[in-house]
């Protein structure tokens, strides 16, 4: 059974940790010591073994569209299209693929994550990588 204790980081909530890294330019994710797995949405237990030895590290940022949906909104509000992120390491995440309506998007695209703003605050987007 994995370590049951918490990393400095860890003591304080994983969410607030989440977005102080994203404020600060870096995306960070969660990796259990003891079995490998990566784990996104932050959280304080591994899921599935409940261990506690969750450290962060910073993800590659990249990733793959795993799937696509538009919101469409009355004119003049443009649609809006939320994907859902195959990350590198494995976990999945809800975002955007913020150069190209979800038409133009296609399942396995490779994407980038980068770091915006929404509101004054953070937010976690992606942008298609050029395929040559």
């Amino acid at each position: 059974m994995g370590d049951r204790r918490m990393s400095e980081p860890q003591q304080q909530a994983p969410i607030a940790y989440y977005f102080q890294q994203l404020a600060a330019g870096h995306f960070m994710i969660q990796r259990s010591r003891s079995s490998g797995q990566y784990v996104f949405y932050p959280r304080l237990f591994a899921p599935g073994s409940g261990d506690m030895d969750l450290e962060w590290v910073e993800a590659s940022g990249k990733g793959t569209i795993y799937s696509s949906t538009t919101i469409p909104k009355r004119p003049p509000e443009a649609d809006e299209t939320l994907s859902i992120i195959e990350l590198e390491e494995g976990p999945r995440l809800l975002s955007r693929v913020m150069d190209a309506p979800a038409h133009e998007s296609c399942i396995g695209d490779p994407v980038t994550a980068f770091i915006g703003e929404e509101d004054g605050k953070p937010i976690l987007l992606f942008r298609r990588e050029k395929q040559a």
